[in-house]
């Protein structure tokens, strides 16, 4: 007596978002076999750091004052100027924050420029074929940690990078957060969530700029109200001032903020100025190294500016192979869903089969005899599958058990 073997587990589909994603095709998009700590939107369309919800409090810090600025303060310089100019104190200050919110998404929301991680170690033949062994019982070759290339007539080190088996290239580093290199890297932001990066810095420092523009025109305007109500009323500064509290809190907010994003402006301004990025900054003024990378300042300017932005050397929507480990995972969940029995002991015999506890790494190879049962029975004559799919029995054994 044996029982029929079950049908094959029904394709589980990783994705959700169409044909071609599922384990059944084995292929899935790029994006979701990712091994950085990256967030994605859209399908893939959109890359943001572990730590995207921070943009929305940088959104609301933005938007909030300018709300404040529309309402009491522009709104009533409206009349105040001839030939309805007043109106354009208001849809200056609209464009200029929508500008700054575009800025802050394609800073946040797009690849830094991440390097592709390697699926295996690089070999030795790859490289100088420099070595050491320090595993005798193995005898495998290590790759050496630092390496040293020549940049513009000076040697510059790169290290390898154990999590994404590569030498990252000159001027990449590995980023904590979100677990990538990223060539010409700059720094992690926590404000726009994202690492600052070759394909981003651009956009970053023009919302730093544009963002310290917006601060100074708020800051300038609610100085203007004032005056404007101490010479209609002929009151003194101070009373002014007492008559417009939301000018006074955005005089406030905006002279501190302004430290801020100012102060990050002078900065990378005197970075692009000297073709340096943050982390580089501190790393030569620590090691005392000559910048290899400084073409000079309107060189420098150039390059930041009006280069070509490289595209992006990752294709998240692409389909790739599904990694082995998703598959594993994929392929256990669908066999579990269908019994229920397996990591448990049954007290029961079903169709006089009995039934086996496994131990865990049975069931994992037991899972791959299940997933390619058809072939391994061709190849090893093995016999019928109980119902519980908990052990595969050979011929023999099932008919002495259930004898």
């Amino acid at each position: 007596m044996y029982a029929v073997q079950p049908p094959a587990p029904a394709p589980v589909n990783l994705n959700g978002d169409g044909a071609g994603d599922n384990v059944g095709s084995s292929l899935v998009r790029t994006y979701r076999a990712w091994k950085g700590n990256n967030e994605f939107f859209l399908r893939g369309r959109f890359i943001f750091g572990p730590d995207v919800k921070s943009i929305f409090l940088t959104i609301f810090l933005i938007v909030a004052p300018v709300a404040v600025f529309s309402a009491f303060v522009a709104r009533k310089l409206l009349d105040d100027f001839p030939h309805h100019s007043g109106y354009s104190i208001l849809i200056i200050v609209i464009v200029h924050t929508i500008f700054v919110l575009i800025t802050l998404l394609l800073t946040s929301g797009r690849d830094p420029g991440i390097v592709p991680r390697n699926t295996y170690p690089p070999t030795i033949d790859d490289h100088d074929g420099s070595a050491d062994i320090n595993d005798e019982q193995n005898a495998r070759p290590h790759l050496p940690r630092i390496k040293e290339v020549i940049v513009n007539g000076v040697s510059v080190k790169i290290k390898y990078c154990d999590t994404c088996m590569l030498y990252r290239p000159p001027r990449c580093s590995h980023c904590s957060v979100c677990d990538n290199c990223v060539e010409r890297f700059d720094h992690h932001c926590p404000w726009v969530g994202q690492c600052i990066g070759l394909r981003n810095y651009r956009f970053y420092y023009m919302f730093v700029f544009s963002a310290t523009l917006l601060c100074l025109y708020v800051h300038g305007f609610c100085w203007v109200y004032i005056k404007r109500i101490k010479d209609s009323e002929e009151i003194s500064i101070w009373k002014a001032m007492i008559k417009t509290p939301a000018s006074i809190a955005l005089i406030i907010y905006t002279f501190v903020s302004v430290w801020f994003v100012g102060g990050l402006t002078v900065f990378h301004t005197y970075l692009i100025s000297t073709n340096q990025s943050t982390y580089e900054n501190f790393r030569y003024r620590y090691d005392r190294q000559v910048n290899p990378y400084n073409k000079g300042v309107a060189a420098n300017f150039k390059e930041i500016f009006c280069s070509a932005i490289p595209p992006s050397k990752n294709k998240f929507r692409a389909k790739i192979p599904l990694p082995k480990e998703l598959s594993d995972s994929s392929r256990r969940r669908a066999v579990e869903s269908m019994s229920p029995t397996i990591r448990k002991t049954p007290s029961n015999l079903e169709l006089g089969i009995p039934v086996y506890n496994e131990a865990e790494e049975e069931e994992s190879e037991y899972i791959d005899e299940f997933t390619n049962d058809e072939e391994l029975g061709k190849a090893s004559g093995l016999g019928a599958m109980s119902l519980n799919l908990s052990r595969v029995l050979h011929r023999g054994e099932g008919e002495r058990q259930v004898a």
